[in-house]
């Protein structure tokens, strides 16, 4: 990681300072650096000798944080990973045009691999992302949405950059095309898992672990895992608070939402769904030998759902 953040450091070098300025503010938040951690990982666990990962990790990053960037400014946040987001602190315009060119540097970079099935996945992978943002943003104040268009949404929004980076591993180190598979299904559900505890968080977490505003969700209308669950576990005045809380994106109401969320049983409910997604990941890395790189992989998703923050 530590040659990683150097790639990301030499990157983000230009002759215009606003774009330096911004994009360190957010690189430099202290974020997980998942997504690239996960690729040097099943780099690793693949015992690829190259070089290139260092760079596509940092391509990543870059799309993660693109994509960050410009959540912030659709949702309005105002706060993530305990400070103020870049549009709080810059201005809506600067952050999406520095989200641009995080997304064209990261274009540029994928060129130094040479190769055309990594030029394919990151493409596909930022297209997927981009239509699971468009799809939330559909599904928003929709009160009415079910499980499976929840996990259409996540698995393309989400997942999705999760899935490019554990196949990315795969494609760098030549592997045959199963076990190419087995990577990406682990990133798949992994990534799934991960946001799917994120959701439960909105309505479990800790403000000051959390790094974010609790029922933020709520307030911008996303019909989550946990609201989904409650709503079908509850009584029907539970339910029309619910509804009426996510239609108006109100969150005045907040702490019954919580407390109902909780005497339903669908906070739980969403933890086992994290947990099956997490289990699914596990049982895909017996594709791979054993080495401490996958013996990782498997600590992480088997602590995933534990995760506070």
């Amino acid at each position: 990681m530590v040659e990683v953040d150097r790639v990301i450091a030499n990157r983000l070098d230009t002759g215009v300072p606003l774009v330096s300025e911004v994009s360190r503010y957010i690189i430099s938040a202290g974020g997980k650096r998942l997504r690239p951690a996960l690729l040097l990982l099943m780099s690793g666990a693949l015992e690829y000798k190259g070089t290139q990962h260092y760079n596509l990790a940092a391509v990543i990053e870059f799309i993660h944080t693109a994509t960050l960037l410009h959540d912030d400014v659709v949702d309005e946040s105002t706060l993530r990973r305990g400070r103020p987001t870049a549009n709080e602190s810059f201005g809506n315009p600067a952050s999406v045009l520095v989200g641009d060119f995080l997304y064209s540097r990261a274009f540029q970079m994928m060129l130094d691999a040479h190769d055309m099935r990594v030029m394919e996945i990151l493409a596909e992978a930022t297209n997927i992302i981009a239509e699971g943002e468009v799809l939330q943003l559909m599904n928003m104040h929709d009160a009415s949405l079910d499980e499976a268009a929840y996990l259409r949404v996540i698995r393309s929004k989400t997942a999705k950059l999760f899935e490019a980076s554990t196949r990315l591993a795969a494609v760098l180190a030549k592997a045959p095309p199963e076990v190419e598979e087995a990577c990406a299904t682990y990133g798949q559900a992994l990534g799934t898992a991960f946001q799917v505890i994120d959701d439960v968080l909105d309505y479990a977490g800790d403000a000051n672990e959390t790094g974010k505003n609790l029922g933020d969700d709520l307030r911008e209308g996303k019909t989550t895992l946990p609201l989904i669950l409650a709503m079908q576990r509850g009584t029907d005045e539970q339910r029309a608070l619910i509804k009426a809380a996510i239609e108006a994106g109100d969150t005045t109401q907040l702490p019954q939402i919580v407390a109902i969320v909780k005497q339903t049983g669908a906070l739980e409910a969403t933890r086992a769904a994290a947990a099956a997604e997490a289990q699914r990941a596990i049982d895909a890395l017996p594709a791979l030998a054993r080495n401490q790189h996958a013996e990782g992989l498997l600590q992480l998703a088997a602590q995933l759902t534990e995760r506070r923050a």
